[in-house]
């Protein structure tokens, strides 16, 4: 399979590194020639760093460089049977792309986009074979994150959808069908993690520290919600909330944070810029992020951090699941080899059980009187015909 993909950037890179890896001659396409040269330069050096790890030898790293070109003309990608790009999360740039690529490639490409939270449809309108056009969504590093979503616009034939699943399928990516609604299904499920979190702190209960070392100690995360905003990039992760929220005609539950749209002004974007959250060395580690241990958390504190974040979660992903953004078992999947939670969301609210999912949430209905803290009907129903997800 000859595979175009547009954009040289991290995500770009990565993608065109799964591919090669999975055996398909790769166009990898950007109009900055010094930023495929930086492309092509660090893939060199992860495949060295994979070679000294033992994971590849010689021939393979020397297998996958050849089966990479670097072109910086995009009638270069004429030849594709699948484009997927991968650019700046802009509509009329991606539109604009997308008109003049249908242009150079057959009638039988597959043009699908990497955008996490824009609309496929709208994309899809772009073309004057709509029908070809689907969301392909990697998670950031491409390479080693298990999750792809593949989103199919209204537009997208059956034909398509296949195609793109076992074609993903075959570049050994777990594949999870989201509709094309905003933030498909990681985003969307994900916002309370964030948002809640920051909720928390403006209301005063806890500090980022003590709130993160709830989230890890009692509920098995790999990062805090602070920690990992401080890794995604405040600016990023604001302006993903930001358009989820407007996406969703301003429904409370995506509701943005005056803490962090401050913290991505004030230019403390977390990592990136040495200062976030936390502050973090010229090497990008922590400094003093790990402060809090357990002795300096009352239980009945982080008790009532985590379990508040985690019902909004599980209400988030009940919800999807009522409105049908995925399957059941997608939903679960997305969550746990998109994002590494420790648990599928669903499967979590298994197990605390329904009854406990609804008392949670009326609670906080109940001292807030907010829309944003409204149970999902399903929780409801299943709880009423005492009915389990899996």
């Amino acid at each position: 399979m000859n595979v175009g993909i547009i954009g040289s950037g991290t995500m770009g890179s990565g993608i065109a590194q799964v591919a090669a890896t999975a055996g398909c001659k790769v166009n990898l396409y950007d109009t900055n020639q010094a930023a495929l040269d930086k492309a092509k330069s660090s893939l060199n050096k992860i495949l060295l760093r994979l070679i000294e790890k033992g994971r590849i030898d010689e021939s393979e790293k020397s297998r996958i460089q050849g089966n990479i070109s670097y072109v910086n003309n995009l009638k270069e990608l004429s030849d594709s049977d699948l484009t997927i790009e991968a650019i700046v999360e802009e509509l009329d740039i991606k539109k604009k792309v997308f008109s003049e690529l249908e242009t150079y490639v057959s009638n039988d490409c597959i043009i699908a986009s990497n955008t996490s939270s824009l609309s496929i449809a709208s994309i899809a309108s772009s073309l004057q074979k709509p029908e070809r056009c689907i969301g392909i969504h990697f998670f950031n590093p491409a390479p080693l994150m298990k999750l792809v979503e593949v989103i199919p616009a209204i537009q997208t034939s059956q034909e398509i959808l296949h195609k793109s699943i076992d074609t993903i399928s075959d570049w050994k990516k777990v594949v999870a069908v989201a509709k094309d609604t905003p933030g498909f299904i990681v985003n969307r499920v994900a916002r309370p993690f964030y948002g809640e979190a920051l909720r928390i702190y403006e209301e005063g209960l806890a500090d980022f520290a003590t709130i993160d070392w709830s989230m890890k100690t009692l509920g098995g995360f790999k990062m805090g919600p602070f920690e990992l905003m401080d890794f995604i990039g405040n600016d990023v992760n604001y302006t993903v909330t930001e358009s989820v929220f407007k996406a969703f005609y301003y429904d409370p539950r995506y509701k943005p944070a005056f803490t962090q749209m401050r913290f991505a002004e004030a230019g403390y974007l977390g990592r990136k810029s040495g200062k976030g959250y936390y502050d973090y060395d010229e090497s990008g580690k922590p400094i003093n992020s790990n402060s809090v241990t357990s002795s300096g958390v009352e239980k009945s504190l982080s008790e009532t951090i985590f379990n508040r974040v985690l019902v909004m979660l599980i209400n988030e992903a009940a919800d999807a699941l009522h409105l049908n953004i995925a399957s059941a078992e997608d939903l679960d999947s997305a969550m746990t080899k998109g994002v590494n939670y420790p648990k599928g969301l669903l499967a979590w609210a298994d197990e605390k059980g329904m009854e406990w999912c609804v008392s949670a949430m009326d609670e906080l209905y109940n001292e807030y009187h907010e829309d944003r803290y409204r149970c999902s009907p399903l929780l409801r129903k299943m709880n009423k015909e005492n009915k389990t997800f899996f």
